[in-house]
């Protein structure tokens, strides 16, 4: 972004790519992300603070993202004043931000829709749990909430309403179709169903424990929650982790990213029935979880990546066995996409199926896989990459047909250089420590975290008090940006292929629901 034409004053931000920090009024920010929408910036997150201890008022935060880095638009509103400019005019995907900051904070945009979207009753629509005086209570009892959907009325328009209990082991989110026949006009999702205040508890935490809350946000990404929480607290703290670290974190991000596509593999197989992808990516999935264990302690490696570096390092044997198995699972990967290309009956549920076209995708921000998928080119692996990325040279997927065929094509060439990415890091993994200690970071300096999870990039943003206590930290997931276009996908389709294309996005509901 252009800082100087627009008469910003830019200074450095604390974080692992180019980034820069903005103060900005109200009419400020609506002219920076205009320009910023105009020069190709994408809306990354918007979070408020409750800065009335420091004699602030409230504070809004807007990160967007563009070919140079980051830039962090920080408006603090006027003595008094608890309204801010609509941004979703430019940027579509701020409508749900800017709702969700208003049942935590108070502090509402200037748009037209209003309506809650964490708050679930759950607590009294008059408190807000990211204020400094909020105080709960064991004595609130659930209230009851009608939810204001939005309906399509003419002749033979009829409404079904799907969840948000589903069938299977699957988190809750609530589906308002309103269809003729069984084609789609209107989907409108609703979430916030297992919101767990996790915003919230990071303000009883420090700096030491932190990372494994951080890394519990979406269990699915526990190892780029985890990463671009540690991220933010080294920049913070002025800290570097080693060299060995940085590769021992890359390769547990790239065993995640290669254990959720494989198991999405096998459950779009299924969506599309056939069921015989189903328990061949099962198969292979669970042996990459199998070798996770003995490599990092965990099947996930949950609490691997900790501040400094990561928990332990990783046994010469193990290091063979992660190479040997990329191997193994190259070759079955690519027979089991041989056998996908070539049944028809997949291929015909597949194709023209759940289209976002590059020029929608570009327009609700579309990010991550599925926006790769669409024309998006975004990886911050290979657009900004830090160690070990930077060495590696990752090779770039994507395509522009945006369906749930590209989606599909996207996770198997992403998995496959994920493979390749796994036997690079161990046939150069450097010498040095394992992880090192990170200094108690300073208060009241913000710092970011910018990873490129397996969904899409995640990031977490902190500030800490005194004594290494946190003072507010948001980790955002690329759920935020994705799940309004999984309505625009919809759109057209008959019924029984939203599950299909419902999978093919994979959105997290926890990450979203903090």
């Amino acid at each position: 972004m252009d800082h100087a034409r627009l008469g910003l004053a830019a200074a450095s931000l604390a974080c692992p790519i180019p980034g820069k920090r903005c103060p900005v009024d109200g009419m400020g920010l609506l002219t920076a992300c205009r320009v910023g929408w105009e020069q190709g910036a994408q809306l990354v997150t918007l979070w408020a603070s409750d800065e009335r201890d420091r004699e602030r008022g409230f504070a809004l935060n807007v990160v967007l993202q563009d070919a140079d880095g980051l830039t962090l638009l920080e408006h603090t509103l006027p003595d008094g004043e608890s309204t801010y400019p609509d941004l979703a005019g430019v940027f579509p995907a701020a409508n749900r931000m800017q709702r969700a900051t208003f049942d935590l904070t108070g502090i509402a945009s200037a748009g037209d829709d209003q309506r809650p979207w964490l708050w679930q009753a759950s607590w009294p629509i008059d408190r807000y749990p990211l204020r400094r005086d909020f105080e709960a209570s064991p004595k609130w009892a659930p209230g009851e909430e009608e939810y204001a959907f939005v309906r399509v009325e003419g002749e033979g328009v009829h409404e079904i309403p799907v969840g948000p209990v589903h069938a299977g082991i699957i988190e809750p989110g609530h589906f308002r179709f309103q269809v003729v026949g069984e084609k789609v006009l209107r989907l409108e999702e609703r979430l916030g169903y297992v919101h767990k205040g996790i915003e919230k508890r990071f303000e009883s935490m420090t700096a030491a424990t932190g990372h494994r809350l951080a890394g519990r946000v979406s269990g699915d990404s526990t190892v780029a929650y985890a990463w671009a929480w540690a991220q933010a607290l080294e920049a913070i703290a002025g800290a570097t982790a080693s060299p060995r670290a940085s590769w021992l974190r890359a390769l547990a991000l790239e065993r995640e990213r290669i254990a959720n596509h494989l198991g999405d593999l096998g459950y779009l197989g299924n969506d599309g029935g056939f069921a015989f992808g189903l328990a061949q990516f099962s198969r292979l999935k669970e042996r990459v979880l199998r070798t996770n264990l003995e490599a990092f302690g965990h099947r996930l490696a949950m609490d691997y990546v900790v501040p400094g570096g990561v928990a332990h390092d990783v046994a010469p044997a193990h290091l063979t066995a992660l190479a040997d198995e990329c191997a193994a699972l190259e070759r079955e990967v690519r027979a089991l996409r041989a056998i996908y290309d070539d049944h028809d009956g997949l291929q015909n549920r597949f194709r023209t199926c759940g289209i976002v076209s590059p020029e929608l995708a570009a327009r609700l921000g579309l990010t991550g896989l599925a926006g790769r998928a669409s024309g998006v080119a975004r990886d911050l692996r290979c657009d900004f990459p830090v160690p070990p990325w930077d060495a590696l040279a990752v090779r770039r997927a994507g395509s522009r047909d945006g369906d749930v065929a590209a989606r599909v094509a996207l996770r198997f060439d992403e998995t496959l250089e994920s493979l390749r990415l796994v036997r690079a890091i161990v046939e150069s993994l450097p010498d040095g420590d394992a992880a090192i200690a990170v200094p108690e970071p300073p208060a009241l300096r913000k710092g970011l975290g910018y990873v490129e999870g397996w969904r899409g990039p995640v990031l977490v943003a902190l500030e800490f008090g005194g004594g290494g206590t946190i003072r507010r930290c948001h980790p955002h997931d690329p759920s935020w940006s994705n799940w309004p276009a999984l309505e625009h996908a919809v759109i057209g389709n008959i019924v029984p292929d939203f599950p299909l294309i419902n999978k093919s996005f994979n959105l997290s509901y926890s990450g979203h629901d903090l």
